[in-house]
């Protein structure tokens, strides 16, 4: 997966528009322009399209967690440098607040079926014997799992009004 395929799909998942994607950026510290955010959500066949790198999708991540969980006190967080479907997981955990049971559950939602061992296994350090790799295939069906949930629940909160 590229990190501008992760940005649309969370983008997607939580129907983020432009306005809310840049106040985002901006609650970890970085100003992104709507050119620059649109350019980083088009496709790639498209010209004006430009890959985002791991630090700006970090630094997207980081704004996440503090737009649901609060900025943290003192000095943010520095952006990685480079990022891993581990560390992405990571950072989508903590901003969702969510438990190694509810990533189960959304894997379950689309028909993927993950024990919460194996799910724990993406958190420990890379050294550890336990360690396990988080394949593209799994944030994948994660980030739909994130779909299912988010985008189903707006739009039946939305027919029901």
């Amino acid at each position: 997966m590229t990190n501008n395929d992760i940005l649309r799909r969370i983008r997607y998942a939580f129907d983020f528009n432009d306005k809310k994607m840049m106040k985002i950026f901006a609650l970890a510290d970085y100003d992104a322009s709507r050119e620059e955010i649109s350019n980083w959500l088009k496709k790639e066949d498209d010209e004006a399209h430009v890959g985002i790198y791991d630090k700006y999708l970090a630094i997207f991540l980081n704004g996440l967690i503090n737009l649901n969980r609060g900025k943290r006190e003192g000095e943010q967080p520095k952006p990685e440098k480079t990022l891993n479907n581990n560390l992405i997981l990571r950072k989508l955990k903590i901003a969702l607040t969510l438990t190694d049971e509810d990533i189960v559950e959304y894997l379950k939602l689309v028909d993927l079926r993950v024990s919460k061992h194996e799910i724990n296994a993406f958190f420990r350090k890379p050294g550890q014997r336990q360690y396990r790799q988080c394949k593209d295939q799994i944030l994948r069906n994660f980030l739909h799992g994130l779909q299912v949930k988010h985008r189903d629940t707006q739009s039946t909160s939305d027919q029901e009004e």
